[in-house]
């Protein structure tokens, strides 16, 4: 048998996980009663409500496994109780880009994952070669703008 791999993710990742969970099991009632409905109208080959109710009942079928999924496999880690001096999961990394431009990601879980706010997933491009660099180390990364060059400047556990 397979061993079931962790997920590792911040509290605040996990919090939502199970937030969206909650949401996603209190629809699964309306759903229902939406497909009870649309059965009474009659005819179900061309009743739009009725494949619509039950094509949404799929989905969060779906969407409620992935998830439970996740949370059954999540391993929390909190960035505060972390140190060294590598670039691990939960780091806080100061870069310096080509022209000395600082940038500055925090390394999270894929569903964290948001470079708008500055995080990003272990698994990306970035992410991957940031990992066990060490601050005054270089990192290459092949993007699909092409390749970029970076300096770690400053790794933090905040």
């Amino acid at each position: 048998m397979a061993t079931m791999e962790k997920v590792p993710m911040l509290a605040e990742g996990y919090e939502k996980l199970t937030a969206d969970l909650k949401l996603l099991r209190a629809e699964r009632p309306k759903v229902v009663e939406a497909i009870e409905e649309a059965r009474a109208h009659g005819d179900l080959s061309e009743n739009a409500e009725y494949h619509a109710a039950k094509e949404r009942q799929g989905q969060i079928e779906a969407q409620i496994a992935e998830l439970e999924d996740k949370v059954t496999r999540a391993q929390i880690i909190d960035p505060t109780t972390l140190s060294g001096d590598k670039v691990v999961f939960g780091a806080t990394v100061t870069l310096l880009d080509e022209n000395d431009k600082k940038i500055r990601y925090q390394i999270v879980g894929q569903t964290e994952a948001d470079a708008a706010k500055g995080r990003i997933s272990y698994n990306s491009p970035i992410g991957r070669a940031l990992i066990g660099k060490q601050v005054e180390e270089e990192v290459e990364v092949t993007v699909p703008s092409g390749d970029k060059f970076y300096l770690v400047d400053k790794i933090e556990f905040i």
